[in-house]
């Protein structure tokens, strides 16, 4: 049987593992850890909340440099692990292995990126096949994908998704009753806790020109709030230049975990951390300096394309 420790080991190098501990991996994953967790992990104080990593490997360890090693913090990855970075298949598989490691110390959410549609578009399907000469190891991640839970809550008061809210959910339970063992819909509960956005301008709902979910206002996010006897939501999915942004007079806050997205933004990365008493700190961080990084060879230019 490989050795968890080992492969952990070797995926913080940035060297991939072979497609037996893959497999491995991802069914260990499967039956013994991701399945058993509901769609609303419940977080205990203190915890560290972070946006999307987009494949950025590099720019992941300099994140647990800056907030600490798992296991020693809690940890909470608000979904799109892959895509876009150059090493998407290191970052995902470390990620995973570090939740199947430390399951009560590491909660994955599931973005909009970890889907069978938009990996075969923006990268991770192609790196997979690059790398490992053939989908093998992309099924097993996507299989992982589906079993990802949709979103956690920390301490009772802070809810973490990866995009938004859902005009067809209007309480936690309704969260957990969803069935999220499948690929993503285009539409419906589910399409819209990953793919929604808010929007200052408007109340009540609009329409996203993303093509899935709704923006929604002020007014939404507030009457979440006090339906769920919550006080702050947690999201990514967007682009924040300081890291981070509030909205909605701090009901909500966009965290956003990757440096100089897609290796040419020039933003600022940040993780938001709560300690035992409840209070938020953020922490931010510049991308890894390149004398501790790599560049693959014949790297394929990153789209153009920002979801």
């Amino acid at each position: 049987m490989p050795d968890l420790d080992q492969i952990i080991e070797t995926l913080k190098k940035c060297e991939i593992i072979s497609q037996k501990d893959v497999e491995f991996l991802c069914n260990k994953a499967k039956a013994e850890v991701l399945r058993d967790e509901s769609n609303v992990r419940t977080v205990p104080l203190p915890a560290t909340v972070v946006g999307d990593i987009h494949g950025q490997f590099y720019d992941l360890l300099e994140l647990f440099d800056v907030g600490g090693q798992v296991p020693e913090v809690n940890y909470v990855f608000m979904g799109d692990f892959v895509d876009r970075g150059h090493y998407s298949v290191e970052t995902f598989l470390l990620l995973l292995a570090l939740k199947v490691r430390y399951p009560s110390r590491v909660t994955l959410i599931r973005g909009n990126h970890e889907s069978r549609q938009i990996t075969q578009v923006y990268g991770f399907y192609d790196e997979c096949l690059k790398k490992y000469g053939d989908t093998v190891v992309w099924k097993h991640c996507v299989e992982v994908f589906d079993c990802l839970c949709l979103s956690a809550v920390v301490d009772n008061s802070v809810l973490c998704v990866h995009g938004g809210l859902s005009p067809s959910l209007d309480t936690i339970d309704q969260i957990q009753e969803l069935n999220r063992f499948m690929e993503p819909p285009h539409e419906g509960p589910m399409c819209d806790l990953m793919w929604s956005d808010p929007d200052d301008e408007i109340q009540g709902w609009g329409i996203s020109a993303r093509g899935a979910g709704y923006v929604f206002g002020p007014d939404i996010a507030d009457q979440f709030l006090y339906a769920n006897g919550l006080e702050l939501i947690a999201r990514s999915h967007q682009l924040a230049m300081d890291g981070y942004k509030y909205f909605f007079n701090r009901l909500l806050v966009t965290v956003w975990s990757a440096p100089n997205y897609c290796y040419r933004c020039g933003n600022v990365a940040a993780i938001m951390s709560i300690n035992t008493a409840g209070e938020i700190n953020f922490f931010t961080y510049y991308e890894r300096p390149h004398h501790l990084r790599s560049i693959p060879d014949c790297s394929t230019r990153t789209p153009d394309y920002f979801m």
